[in-house]
């Protein structure tokens, strides 16, 4: 039986591969059971990092549009039992895992799967990569958050712009304008991508899953509000065993071992 995801371990991280590449790894319901299998087991397990690509010359290009064709149907899709049962849930587990999640863009990444890119925490990209809010090709919305991270990413008049035109956006452009974080020339991008991951799940990630809190609730915060949840969020943090560890090596002048708690 071929895989629709692949999972590779690396002790402290785990890589997970998006292996439809004859589609350009689309989602099927099949696949979305695959990718939320890998990621809870990968939570069960404790990895304290995840790095996501994909297969093949694209890294995804959303939602099989096979399996929602109106011609092949007696009433309309319901689109949105597609996202609250399958993107969503999808969305949710990469924003909430405990740990760094990183997304290697090897290729193009189109409608939903953009949005599952840019959901990621760090977003690498190939320079040959793009991303294209295909949707408006369809007549959809960005979904699976699309419209809420390009909105807060990059701004109310490039989201608009990018989901009415679905025009292509290179790497480059996406990391210049801060909807990623760094363009990473085709033949690096593997490499930085999972020495990334190694220094990560390395790392106090504690404080990492706790910084994910952090930057999620500023999108909705008032200031005053959040500067009472930064003082709860470092009381947390001040109690762990990574904070000290940090401050231990720090003063011993030596390489820490954080256990991520």
């Amino acid at each position: 039986m071929t895989h629709l995801v692949l999972v590779q371990d690396h002790g402290d991280w785990v890589e997970i591969t998006l292996n439809r590449p004859d589609r350009l790894n689309s989602f099927t319901a099949e696949m979305h059971i695959e990718l939320r299998g890998a990621l809870e087991a990968a939570q069960v397990e404790g990895k304290r990092a995840v790095l996501l690509t994909g297969a093949g010359r694209g890294f995804c290009a959303g939602q099989d549009l096979g399996d929602r064709d109106p011609r092949k149907m007696d009433t309309p899709p319901d689109l949105g039992a597609t996202v609250q049962n399958y993107w969503a849930p999808l969305v949710r587990l990469i924003r909430n895992f405990p740990a760094p999640v990183i997304c290697a863009v090897n290729g193009v990444a189109a409608g939903a799967g953009s949005s599952v890119a840019i959901n990621c925490d760090i977003v690498l990209a190939a320079e040959s990569a793009k991303f294209i809010q295909s949707f408006g090709k369809v007549g959809l919305i960005p979904d699976t958050g699309g419209s809420w991270q390009l909105t807060r990413l990059i701004g109310e008049a490039r989201a608009k712009a990018l989901a009415m035109t679905a025009e292509p956006i290179p790497a480059q452009t996406a990391a210049d304008w801060g909807l990623i974080w760094k363009c990473i020339p085709d033949e690096d991008l593997m490499t930085e991508a999972r020495a990334l991951a190694t220094r990560l799940a390395a790392g106090p990630t504690f404080g990492y899953a706790q910084t994910k809190r952090a930057v999620d609730a500023a999108q909705t915060n008032s200031l005053d509000h959040h500067l009472d949840f930064e003082a709860e969020l470092m009381r947390e943090c001040g109690r762990s065993a990574d904070y000290a560890e940090g401050v231990a090596s720090f003063l011993d002048k030596r390489a820490p071992e954080f256990q991520g708690k």
